[in-house]
């Protein structure tokens, strides 16, 4: 079950930071209606205003270096991600650390 766990949240970040490397707008398809970001304080709640506000970030284009993804079951039959790496952006000499926290759900 471990192996699994590790297995499933690292497929996730995969998938993930690449669509928000290359395909921002697709990122909608990864949350549901009730899917929430908070984002340097702001919350933002369902599919579509999350995109939106991804989609706004003030630049186009990033490279996600992930540095540790940790993941473990959670008590709501899903799993509990963390992330955390540098983002580097064009123009920029300097990475910008980030950290991400994810729970997924698992549909059976």
């Amino acid at each position: 079950m471990e192996e699994q766990v590790e297995l499933v949240g690292r497929a996730f970040v995969d998938h993930y930071y690449h669509l928000f490397d290359k395909d921002r707008a697709s990122l909608s398809s990864l949350y549901q209606p009730t899917s929430m970001l908070t984002f340097e304080g702001q919350r933002v709640v369902g599919a579509h205003a999350i995109a939106e506000k991804l989609s706004q970030l003030p630049f186009d284009q990033c490279q996600h270096l992930i540095s540790t993804v940790d993941s473990q079951p959670s008590s709501a039959a899903g799993i509990v991600v963390l992330v955390s790496g540098s983002l580097r952006l064009p123009g920029e000499e300097h990475l910008l650390r980030f950290s991400q926290v994810t729970s997924l759900s698992l549909i059976s």
